[in-house]
């Protein structure tokens, strides 16, 4: 692709121009600086966990942190990629476009909550300006009481 500002881009393509493409080809899909943080404070707190897996096999998606004993999935959302009612802000530039896109990743979004939720998983999502430590604190508490139940089931049977 030519670094010239006078590139056209090809028909039906995505990038309204060159620099506009190579601005969100740059954008991070996974290991962004706000789940970075939350997941240094979980590992912090003594927690471990999986990155960017797949909570279900036959999911083709994943969570961001992935707790697989205690069947936790957490999500830390973009505010613009996933909507966010405080701070998304529909694009000047090719609205259309960005804007079907956004509320194509919302509905995606709520059918993996719904599909892992019915498997029994607990979904946690953020956004991602939303405080590091807090997300930490009510991920510990989801993980630690399911941890709880779990051994509590598994004395039960006495294993």
């Amino acid at each position: 692709m030519p670094d010239t500002e006078d590139w056209v881009p090809p028909e039906g393509s995505w990038a309204s121009s060159a620099a506009r493409r190579r601005n969100m080809q740059a954008i991070r899909s996974r290991d962004t600086q706000p789940e970075q943080a939350l997941r240094r404070l979980l590992h912090a707190k003594g927690l471990r966990y999986r990155v960017a897996a797949k909570p279900l096999p036959e999911l083709r998606r994943t969570a961001d942190v992935v707790f697989r004993p205690t069947k936790v999935a957490v999500f830390v959302d973009g505010c613009y990629w996933h909507g966010c009612p405080e701070h998304y802000v529909s694009p000047k530039t090719n609205p259309g476009y960005w804007s079907g896109k956004v509320a194509g990743n919302i509905a995606r979004d709520r059918d993996t909550d719904q599909r892992l939720t019915a498997a029994g998983w607990t979904v946690l999502r953020f956004w991602e300006h939303e405080s590091p430590e807090e997300c930490a604190s009510a991920v510990l508490r989801v993980v630690l009481k399911r941890r709880d139940a779990l051994l509590l089931r598994k004395a039960g049977r006495g294993e």
